[in-house]
């Protein structure tokens, strides 16, 4: 399995596919495995590299708190290690902070972004309501109670439970330590984007569900409306995690995207 040391963390990463590259990082507590619905999909068309990023997966868990940038920094590692000089970059949720911050910090490295149910961070973003905050922080129960109350706010209400199962039972196999998740959580809450996105001269695609209680769809719009260009597309019937959600739209949508830009400037 490839590692990469990077800031005093041992960062495992991976690759499939082959063509232009593509890097995929991951939300909030979730291992590179759980892009199990998409990345075989656009391994059929992009070189994909995926990572677990720090406190997470085969991840090291160095001691928190962890930042927005040190997790570009390491994605940034990761590309190195793989002789990826430029890559579209693919980040959702927590995966799309690290993704925008990637943007900012090596505008020369990213081909295009991709942008998925993430939001601007700081005073200007758009809050989830105060019970979904409440599930995230454990606040009066357990991870695993937890785990379990946020569902209805990560997915659609038409979302069929056997799908959630399997995406469950992926993640059980990689549940984060609390030490990790927390550190993770409080490089969230320490970042912002907003009065930097007008700098991001990337193209980009901002997608979202319209029925995300965790990261409201009103951050996407907040993130294309700075970002120049970008282009914003909504997804009905989907929630935080859009790719089980409407994954064949989504999938559509993204690889549409990414093959309008799929010859790399050297």
């Amino acid at each position: 399995m490839p590692f990469i040391d990077n800031q005093s963390a041992k960062i495992y990463w991976d690759e499939q596919g082959q063509g232009t590259p593509l890097l995929l990082i991951m939300g909030l507590g979730y291992p590179s495995a759980m892009w199990h619905r998409t990345r075989p999909v656009l391994s059929q068309h992009f070189r994909t590299i995926a990572l677990d990023n720090r406190g997470v997966g085969s991840s090291d868990v160095p001691p928190g708190p962890y930042s927005i940038a040190t997790m570009a920094s390491d994605a940034a590692a990761v590309l190195d290690a793989a002789e990826i000089p430029r890559a579209h970059i693919f980040g959702i949720s927590m995966g799309g902070m690290i993704a925008q911050e990637f943007a900012l910090q090596y505008p020369a490295r990213t081909q295009s972004l991709i942008l998925g149910c993430t939001s601007p961070g700081g005073p200007s973003a758009v809050r989830a309501e105060r019970k979904v905050s409440d599930i995230l922080f454990a606040r009066g129960m357990t991870l695993e109670q937890a785990r379990e109350a946020i569902l209805p706010y990560i997915y659609d209400v038409a979302t069929p439970r056997d799908r959630i199962e399997e995406d469950l039972n992926l993640r059980r196999r990689w549940l984060p330590s609390p030490a990790g998740y927390m550190a993770q959580l409080q490089a969230i809450l320490a970042w912002q984007s907003y009065d930097r996105l007008g700098e991001i001269k990337s193209p980009t695609l901002v997608i979202h569900g319209n029925s995300d209680a965790l990261v409201p769809s009103a951050n996407g719009k907040l993130i294309a409306e700075r970002i120049p260009n970008a282009k914003l597309v909504v997804l009905d019937h989907a929630s935080h995690l859009f790719l089980t959600d409407q994954t064949e739209a989504a999938h559509r949508v993204i690889v549409e995207f990414l093959s309008s830009y799929e010859n790399p400037v050297s």
